[in-house]
C-alpha cells in the first residue's frame, strides 16, 4: 500500500477557499490546485467552441434541418452510445429536425458505420436519410463512409476513441482525439461529444433567428450525459466531473427522463441519494446487458420514452436480460478459471482465453474478471457464425491494450482482421487458425510494451482519516462527490484491533473494530477469511442505511498485518 502525496500549500489555499479540510487533502492529492477547478457549474465548463469541427458541424446540421432533411443517428451497443444516441434524439428533435435512429447488432454487423450498417440505414423503415450522424463510433469507419457517400448520403462522425492513420472523408469530424484538436479535455465520452455538438446546434441556430426565444433547454439532458460518462469509465478530469455532477444533481431532485427513474427503482436505489457508483454499477449493466444478450434499441426507447408505464415496463425487461447476463457471465467466468487453473500458461505478462461456444456479448466482462484476478492484459474469445474469433480485452495501467494490438497487426499483417479501442480496453477479430499464434505473439507485444513480464496492483490510499471526521456527516459529504476514473474515492489506512468478526452468507466479513476510542462496524465484500487480532486496513468511509436509522461503516478493501 502506499500513500497519496500531498502539497500542504495547496491543501492550505483550498480551505481557505472556504473547502471542507478533509476535501481539500483529498482533491489536493487529486491534483486539484486551484479552486476554482472545484466548481461544477456550467459557466466553469470548457466552451462548445473549444471542439474542433464542432461550429462547422453544427452549421451543416443547421442547414440540414431549414433544409429539411431525414436525418438518422448511428449509434453504439453500450451504455455510452445508447446515451449518446437518446442525447442526440431529443436534443435535435427540440430543435426541428427530422431523425430517427439506428444501432448495429453486435452480432450480425460488429461494430460501428460498416458497410453492412450503410446497407441497413438505405432500407431504413423511415425511408433513406440524406444525413447520417454517428455518435461513440465512426472515427474508424473509413469504408463505411465510402459506402454512404455512394448510396448519396452525407455523414458527421461524433466519437471520442482513438483514430487510426486514415481518417474517414466525412462532411465533419467531431472528437477531441482527433489529428490538430486543441480541446483541453481529452476525456470526453461519445455522449459528451454528441451533448457539445447540439450546444453548438443551438447557439447556431440563436444566430440564425431560428428562435422565438433563447430555444430549448439541454441542461435537462445532462442525467443522460452522466450516466453515459461513468458507464464508459472515461477519466473524470475537470470537465467530465462538472458533467457528471450536473447531471447528479438533477437526479438527486427527481428531475431526470423517465427511464432514468425507472433504472433507479428496477435497480433497488434511491436516486435521491444517487451517486457515480448507482450510475457505473446498478444502471449501466442493465443498459449494457441489451447490448450484449438482445438489441440496444430496447435501452435506447427507455431512455427516450417519456411514459412513465412505457418506462417501467422496459426498464423490468432490462433487469430480466441483466439478470440472465449474470447466469452466463458467472458460468464463463469459471471455466475460464478452471481453463487457467489446470492449463497454466508459461507466460506471464497476459492471459489468453477461447472456447468456441462461449457468448460473444459476455466475453469482454471475463476478461475484465481474468485481469482483476490475475491483474494483468486479459482477452477472451468466442466464435462468430462465420468462423471467426471475436475477443474483447482489458488491461492494466502498464499496458496500453490497443498499441499492444497494433504492435501485433504490424508486425504480423493480416494476423488481427480488425481491431480497436483504447488503453483499457480493446476488442478484436481474428481468424480462429491464427489463435495459437496470436496468444504468443501478443505476449511478447505486451513484454515489449512494458519492458516486464509480471504487474503487481499498487493500492493507493489517502492515509489516515483523522478521528474527528469519520462521521456520518463527513460520510454523506463524500458521496455527494464525484469520483470514479482518474479521480478515485478516496480510501484512508489506519490500524484497528478487531473484537469481533463472523462470516456473513458464507462470502462476506463482517467486523466490529476499535481505534483509539472510536468503534465501527465494517464490512469487506467477497472476503471469508477472519482477520488478525491486530491489522492494518484499507478501507472507505461509508453510510449504512436499516432500519431507518443511518450510522457510519468502513468498506473495508485491503489488510495488511499490523
Amino acid at each position: 500500500m502506499t500513500t497519496r502525496s500531498v502539497d500542504p500549500t495547496i491543501c492550505r489555499r483550498l480551505i481557505n477557499a472556504g473547502v471542507h479540510p478533509l476535501l481539500a487533502r483529498l482533491w489536493a492529492a487529486r491534483g486539484i490546485s486551484d479552486p476554482a477547478h472545484a466548481h461544477q457549474t456550467w459557466s466553469a465548463m470548457i466552451p462548445p467552441q473549444q471542439l474542433t469541427h464542432a461550429t462547422h458541424a453544427a452549421a451543416l446540421l443547421a442547414d440540414a434541418i431549414a433544409a429539411r432533411k431525414r436525418m438518422l443517428v448511428v449509434a453504439d451497443y453500450d451504455c455510452d452510445g445508447a446515451t449518446a444516441c437518446a442525447v442526440a434524439l431529443q436534443a435535435l428533435r427540440r430543435m426541428g429536425a427530422t431523425v430517427d435512429f439506428l444501432v448495429p447488432d453486435r452480432f450480425e454487423t460488429g461494430y460501428g458505420l460498416s458497410p453492412a450498417v450503410v446497407e441497413l440505414a438505405v432500407h431504413h423503415p423511415g425511408g433513406r436519410p440524406d444525413l447520417l450522424i454517428t455518435v461513440d463510433n465512426g472515427i474508424a469507419s473509413v469504408e463505411g463512409v465510402e459506402a454512404a457517400r455512394a448510396a448519396g448520403m452525407d455523414v458527421i462522425i461524433t466519437d471520442h476513441h482513438l483514430p487510426g492513420d486514415t481518417l474517414p472523408r466525412a462532411l465533419a469530424i467531431v472528437n477531441p482525439n482527433q489529428p490538430g484538436c486543441g480541446f483541453p479535455s481529452k476525456h470526453l465520452a461519445g455522449v459528451g461529444v454528441i451533448f457539445y455538438l447540439m450546444l453548438a446546434l443551438r447557439a447556431e441556430l440563436r444566430r440564425r433567428g431560428a428562435f422565438a426565444d433563447d430555444g430549448p433547454r439541454l441542461d435537462d439532458l445532462c442525467d443522460l450525459v452522466a450516466l453515459g460518462t461513468v458507464a464508459d469509465v472515461v477519466r473524470l478530469d475537470a470537465n467530465n466531473r462538472l458533467l457528471v455532477a450536473q447531471g447528479l444533481q438533477r437526479i438527486r431532485k427527481g428531475r431526470m427522463q423517465a427511464g432514468v427513474r425507472a433504472l433507479f427503482a428496477v435497480a433497488g436505489r434511491d436516486p435521491r441519494n444517487a451517486t457515480a457508483f448507482d450510475l457505473g454499477f446498478a444502471l449501466a449493466p442493465r443498459l449494457n446487458a441489451a447490448g450484449r444478450l438482445a438489441d440496444m434499441s430496447l435501452g435506447i426507447h427507455c431512455l427516450l420514452t417519456e411514459n412513465p408505464d412505457e418506462a417501467a415496463a422496459l426498464a423490468r425487461q432490462l433487469d430480466t436480460i441483466n439478470q440472465e447476463r449474470r447466469g452466463i457471465e458467472l458460468a464463463m467466468r469459471e471455466e475460464a478459471l478452471s481453463v487457467l487453473a489446470t492449463e497454466a500458461p508459461a507466460r506471464a505478462a497476459s492471459v489468453c482465453v477461447y472456447r468456441p461456444e462461449w457468448h460473444q456479448g459476455v466475453v469482454g466482462l471475463v476478461a475484465s474478471r481474468l485481469k482483476d484476478t490475475y491483474w494483468r492484459p486479459a482477452l477472451a474469445f468466442a466464435r462468430c457464425d462465420d468462423g471467426t474469433l471475436r475477443g474483447s480485452g482489458r488491461s492494466v495501467p502498464d499496458v496500453h491494450l490497443r498499441d499492444a494490438l497494433d504492435l501485433v497487426s504490424k508486425r504480423h499483417p493480416g494476423m488481427i482482421l480488425k481491431f480497436g479501442g483504447h488503453a483499457m480496453a480493446a476488442g478484436l477479430t481474428l481468424p480462429e487458425a491464427a489463435y495459437p499464434q496470436f496468444v504468443d505473439t501478443f505476449d511478447a507485444a505486451v513484454r515489449e510494451l512494458s519492458g516486464t513480464d509480471r504487474f503487481e496492483p499498487v493500492i493507493q490510499t489517502d492515509g489516515s482519516l483523522e478521528a474527528d471526521f469519520a462521521t456520518i456527516e463527513v460520510a454523506g459529504l463524500l458521496q455527494q462527490q464525484v469520483w470514479g476514473a482518474g479521480f478515485p474515492a478516496p480510501v484512508f489506512r489506519d490500524t484497528f484491533t478487531v473484537l469481533h468478526q463472523r462470516v456473513l452468507k458464507g462470502k462476506h466479513l463482517k467486523l466490529f473494530l476499535q481505534r483509539g476510542a472510536q468503534r465501527f462496524d465494517a464490512i469487506w465484500f467477497n472476503r471469508n477469511e477472519n482477520l488478525p487480532e491486530h491489522t492494518e486496513l484499507a478501507y472507505r468511509l461509508d453510510r449504512n442505511e436499516w432500519n431507518g436509522r443511518v450510522t457510519v461503516q468502513l468498506v473495508v478493501e485491503h489488510a495488511l498485518p499490523a
